[in-house]
């Protein structure tokens, strides 16, 4: 994968303007060591995740250069990169193959359905379903697309931090979760253009980005999260990985029940529901491991909602 830079975002942006939701930001409080915290509300995105940023600026490229066949578009994911190619492939009316883990959450299946999308169960993990997907390309001449490593796929990603940048122009630090890096590299690629810090989150025991960094080359590491639906990238994208060593980024690692305790917290005391990914990110200020200075101005990534909330339940009231 290419390295991209700013100037990819920016293109991205004007290639997907009009077609995407602009982000929302909210305020969160002040974090205990004073800093001003924001909430950037991108689960309120199309298809309900900000994958839709880069599923656009993929077909809309493609569309331009005349590549996008009648066999449509392949991809493995999670299931949030799925709905997202779905809605995108619809706009162009050709056929979304979407490829996902036999684990992958029953919503996130049936929401891939309701768009339109032919799914596909294999394997166990993401890795397995790409494999799968890779295939399905070969086969049928369908164009592949990928969850997270592609420069068009991330570069769409990254229009969400020139989104914040735009409506918090004083803002120091933005907050991700990393799953294989999509996300962080567009906005890594426009922060370091900007001057922000990104703080690139991820669970203990799904952390590719993390793992990277520590081995200073793109390695294998177990999945095992609750947030792996979303953030179970074996690997990271080796463009993510470099713009981890060049930028402001600092890397932080949550447990599993500080994840679930944010996405509680977020609920009991918002009424926001969201997924274990955006759990993730609100993690790294709830559980303190990244603990922002004072005065510090902070704005956190809520990026998915695809999940079920039946599981969340009111706290109670006095």
């Amino acid at each position: 994968m290419a390295v991209i830079q700013h100037e990819d975002v920016k293109a991205a942006g004007d290639r997907i303007a009009g077609h995407t939701r602009p982000v929302v930001l909210t305020p969160a409080g002040p974090a205990s060591t004073g800093a001003e915290v924001r909430l950037a509300l991108e689960f309120l995105q199309h298809t309900g995740s900000f994958k839709a940023r880069g599923a656009a600026n993929f077909t809309a490229a493609h569309r331009e250069a005349g590549t996008l066949p009648a066999a449509g578009i392949v991809i493995a994911s999670g299931g949030n990169a799925g709905l997202a190619c779905a809605w995108a492939a619809a706009r162009y009316g050709v056929p979304a193959n979407v490829f996902v883990p036999e684990t992958a959450p029953a919503v996130k299946v049936a929401a891939l359905r309701a768009r339109g999308a032919v799914v596909h169960q294999a394997g166990q993990e993401y890795a397995e379903a790409l494999e799968a997907s890779q295939r399905f390309a070969r086969q049928t001449g369908a164009l592949s697309s990928h969850a997270y490593d592609h420069p068009l796929i991330a570069a769409g990603a990254g229009t969400l931090m020139t989104e914040i940048h735009h409506r918090m122009p004083e803002v120091d630090t933005v907050v991700v979760a990393v799953g294989g890096g999509g996300l962080f590299a567009g906005c890594a690629a426009a922060a370091a253009h900007l001057g922000v810090r990104i703080v690139a989150v991820e669970p203990q025991n799904c952390r590719a980005l993390n793992a990277a960094i520590g081995a200073g080359q793109v390695v294998d590491v177990p999945v095992q999260s609750v947030a792996a639906d979303s953030l179970g990238a074996r690997r990271a994208s080796p463009t993510a990985l470099e713009l981890a060593r060049d930028g402001d980024v600092r890397s932080v690692l949550v447990s599993d029940e500080a994840v679930v305790a944010a996405r509680q917290t977020l609920w009991n005391e918002r009424r926001l529901v969201v997924e274990h990914a955006a759990g993730t990110a609100m993690a790294a200020i709830t559980s303190g491991a990244y603990e922002p200075a004072t005065g510090e101005r902070v704005c956190v990534v809520l990026c998915g909602a695809n999940t079920d909330p039946s599981d969340l339940l009111a706290a109670p009231t006095g």
